[in-house]
């Protein structure tokens, strides 16, 4: 029976959600470790404070007996906790799934970096998009490992690539430029997302990116969702001005980040990026 400890490495969770997040995770057979306490919130949009949510974090990683870690929410704060990770160990206890998305984005990065692991960019049982469909491609994603293809709905730049996959949310990448886990895009197939952010501020922070280097010799970019981010037509219309003078093929449209019926993406694997066929396919994880 896989084993899947649940944290909250960055903001809160209530108890109501905390609730039926670790029921759906039981439907699906898994033994499931909660590792979400009520903390002492030094700060009300944090879930505890970084020492105990590193803490947490660490003694899910290191328990022998789990499978996988998966971020039971994001919101705000898995940056701050980074630093107080002993990699080392982390390393010594072996292969995890890792599964997040959002706030996460970091930690993805970091394991990546540290570990050399691949992880699932997922949706997350108490966060505000959790619907069953994007749950069932999860469970699928956790319990049925191998191949998966991530359909798009929109070429903005025609072609074929190859490479790893890599990247997430559009603010925590721009916001860990210069951070020691970020690396870069090079050879990569970029996936992209995010919620609530303004065209404006999407313009800069993919302007941060570009002007920091991190797209120096990507292979190709994949475009998810842009929940509350004004009109589609006018994200797209930014991300063709930014993203087609790098030159490389562009998908967009595909249903991934904060959305309901979210699909899980599989990152640090190889994949090919198709726009004739409108998909990208990954090797299993």
């Amino acid at each position: 029976m896989t084993t899947v400890a649940v944290v909250a490495p960055a903001g809160p969770v209530t108890p109501e959600r905390l609730d039926r997040a670790l029921a759906v995770l039981a439907s699906w057979g898994l033994r499931v470790h909660n590792l979400v306490t009520p903390g002492s919130r030094p700060v009300r949009y944090l879930a505890d404070t970084d020492v105990a949510r590193a803490k947490l974090f660490t003694e899910a990683w290191l328990d022998p007996e789990v499978d996988v870690v998966l971020a039971v929410r994001g919101g705000y704060g898995t940056q701050r906790m980074l630093d107080l990770l002993d990699w080392a160990a982390l390393r010594n206890a072996g292969p995890k799934v890792f599964a997040g998305s959002s706030d996460t984005t970091a930690l993805h990065a970091a394991i990546h970096a540290h570990l050399g692991l691949p992880t699932l960019f997922s949706p997350m049982p108490a966060g505000d998009y959790w619907d069953e469909a994007g749950g069932e491609h999860l469970r699928r994603a956790l319990l049925m490992p191998g191949p998966v293809t991530l359909p798009g709905t929109e070429v903005l730049v025609p072609g074929t690539a190859r490479g790893r996959l890599t990247g997430g949310n559009l603010s925590l990448l721009a916001t860990g430029v210069g951070t020691p886990e970020q690396g870069s895009a090079r050879e990569a197939i970029v996936v992209l997302e995010d919620v609530s952010e303004p065209v404006y501020r999407l313009d800069r922070m993919l302007t941060q990116l570009l002007r920091s280097g991190w797209f120096a010799g990507v292979a190709g970019i994949v475009l998810g969702t842009w929940t509350r981010c004004g009109e589609p037509a006018d994200v797209h219309a930014l991300m063709l001005e930014r993203l087609a003078p790098l030159g490389v093929p562009v998908l967009a449209g595909v249903p991934f980040g904060h959305v309901e019926g979210s699909l899980t993406v599989p990152l640090g694997v190889d994949a090919v990026l198709d726009t004739a066929e409108l998909r990208v396919i990954t090797h299993a994880a």
